[in-house]
């Protein structure tokens, strides 16, 4: 008959344990910084109007259709209607703000999230995960599939 398996707690362990650990990134004093303030900031003044004007949209649309069935059921195209037309207009919606999101992402709020981690660097440089000489640096230890395999 086959030993049941029990779990092993030698030294290897414990170091693949430790080398697990979360890096202890003090998200408070991040906060308080700021870069991080004005990436906020930023992100808001954009995602805020956006979520309420796609709502608005979104709202009217279902309004329109509560209150002006007859205007909705009119035809565009042969089969199409205006409420058919009105209701391709949201999937058209999320397409756009995507996109101006993306856009928005690269050009000012990546820049401003790269200030933010520069400065958090500056400041807290053994807390750092990967970085060269800090207590969370992933250089040492074998290959970069052994490193992910202990993982």
């Amino acid at each position: 008959m086959a030993e049941p398996l029990t779990p092993r707690t030698d030294e290897a362990d414990r170091s693949t344990a430790a080398a697990r650990e979360e890096p202890k990134i003090d998200w408070a004093a991040i906060e308080q910084e700021p870069e991080f303030q004005e990436l906020v900031r930023t992100r808001r003044s954009f995602v805020i109007p956006g979520t309420i004007f796609f709502l608005s949209w979104y709202m009217g649309f279902i309004v329109l259709t509560a209150v002006a069935p007859d205007f909705m059921g009119e035809r565009v195209y042969e089969g199409l209607t205006v409420g058919y037309v009105l209701a391709l207009t949201q999937f058209l919606m999320v397409l756009v703000l995507g996109i101006m999101y993306l856009r928005k992402a690269e050009n000012e709020f990546d820049p401003l999230a790269e200030k933010a981690i520069a400065r958090y660097v500056e400041e807290h440089p053994d807390d750092v995960p990967g970085r060269p000489g800090s207590r969370f640096d992933t250089s040492t230890g074998g290959t970069a599939t052994e490193r992910e395999a202990v993982r």
